[in-house]
């Protein structure tokens, strides 16, 4: 992928007052645009890990969600040239091969667990949450066009699964227990 160079130097262009947004094949498509509504769930995705990569995480979390944030950043591209796949499936095996590291060391659920715990154990399952909006937003752009990657769609199934791992790693390495739902 070529560098950006000084692209970014002037931030607003007063191209999309109208309502309309540009992808970067060069055509205009509405800002309401399922295509674009996806693009801002997995952007609001990225920044929400963001915030999650602010705590004290350990490092082999922060590298893998360093990782992550740049495959979102991958994803965003692939959606905003359709038809282009930026994301291979070696990020989804990726995935899966942390999940199933963490979740090793983890005690088995036997109930459901709410949000929280450790502060960055609960910010972790607002990402999670965030994360099953951007998979229900690319399943929804999924259905009007056939460009939308099916590894796309995977990682970020595996990303939800992964992030509720984290959180429950995250409250075990703070000495917090994982916060069970009570049926009453």
């Amino acid at each position: 992928m070529p560098a950006v160079g000084h692209r970014l130097s002037k931030i607003y262009t007063r191209t999309g007052d109208a309502g309309t947004t540009g992808l970067a094949v060069g055509t205009r498509i509405d800002k309401d645009d399922p295509r674009v509504e996806a693009m801002g769930a997995v952007d609001e995705l990225n920044n929400t890990l963001g915030v999650v990569l602010t705590e004290s995480l350990g490092d082999d979390i922060q590298d893998m969600l360093t990782s992550i944030q740049h495959t979102l950043f991958d994803i965003g591209g692939e959606l905003s040239m359709p038809g282009h796949e930026l994301v291979p499936s070696e990020r989804v095996e990726q995935l899966e091969t942390f999940l199933d590291d963490l979740n090793a060391k983890l005690e088995p659920l036997k109930e459901f667990i709410l949000p929280g715990g450790a502060r960055a154990a609960a910010l972790c399952h607002v990402a999670r949450g965030a994360c099953r909006r951007a998979e229900r937003r690319i399943v929804t752009l999924a259905k009007s066009s056939s460009d939308v990657s099916p590894v796309t769609r995977q990682f970020l199934n595996r990303l939800s699964d992964l992030l509720f791992v984290i959180a429950r790693e995250l409250n075990r390495r703070a000495g917090q227990p994982d916060v069970l739902w009570r049926r009453d």
